[in-house]
């Protein structure tokens, strides 16, 4: 039988560590927050609107007709939904759309992508500018693995792995559908599954994160959708136009993962 002091002890241990994932989702919701007022200042909803705006994300969450939270994914994100031709044709297919290894011939449409100063600045670190740069950083450097996101045939996007470490089996991912006309439509959800299915059952790595810029909440909030979970936040990590912005990290595990979609 434990001395009462050291019982106290352990009890007081027992409630510190249940309340570290509490800590966590809220200064994740502190982020989002910060992140989405930062967005309407930006798109001209004036101070005094802001409190506004809140009251009707109230009458939204109250409201019946929005989908649960649980049903956003839906049943086809499963790993026995992904179609695997990895060994016979370096292929991945989920729903709509396929995966494979990015080739030299989607080097312009990659560049034209990037072309987009905002759209490549807005990953961290920022993507090269120019082809030759690029071409570098997608097909040279060893330490990067890129596949093509296809969309009825035709690349439309780029997901891929950094920060390859074979020792602690673990990578950094990242993701752009560059056809804006084809952002939001799914295909980002099913591009991020299949190279979940990629990292953690073909190249077998235990733990994938990503890292998201303070305002890009649509990203963390995928991102939780996914099993991601905060690790970190890293406060005024960047300069950008004279201001500093946090950058939030988030990973997952190969077993958190298998147990919400195996």
């Amino acid at each position: 039988m434990l001395p009462a002091k050291a019982g106290g002890l352990a009890r007081r241990r027992a409630v510190e560590e249940q309340s570290i994932p509490q800590m966590q989702r809220e200064q994740l919701l502190r982020m989002v927050a910060r992140g989405f007022h930062r967005e309407l200042l930006k798109y001209g909803v004036e101070p005094p609107e802001v409190m506004a705006v809140a009251t009707h994300l109230l009458d939204n969450l109250m409201s019946d007709d929005e989908p649960p939270a649980s049903r956003f994914l839906g049943d086809s994100f499963r790993v026995s939904s992904v179609r695997d031709d990895w060994q016979s044709n370096r292929r991945l297919q989920v729903g709509g759309i396929s995966l494979r290894p990015l080739q030299e011939s989607d080097m312009p449409s990659i560049a034209e992508w990037l072309s987009d100063a905002e759209l490549r600045n807005s990953f961290v670190p920022s993507y090269p500018e120019g082809q030759s740069a690029q071409h570098a950083y997608f097909l040279d450097d060893a330490s990067h693995d890129y596949l093509t996101i296809l969309f009825e045939g035709r690349p439309v996007g780029i997901v891929g792995a950094e920060q390859l470490e074979s020792k602690n089996h673990k990578l950094e991912m990242k993701k752009l559908v560059g056809e804006n006309g084809l952002r939001g439509k799914g295909i980002g959800k099913s591009a991020t599954f299949a190279f979940l299915f990629y990292a953690f059952l073909i190249r077998g790595v235990h733990k994938v994160y990503v890292y998201s810029r303070d305002a890009n909440i649509r990203n963390i909030n995928l991102n939780s959708r996914f099993g991601f979970e905060l690790e970190g936040i890293f406060f005024e990590e960047l300069l950008e136009a004279e201001r500093r912005v946090d950058i939030v990290r988030m990973g997952l595990s190969k077993p958190s993962w298998l147990s919400i979609f195996g």
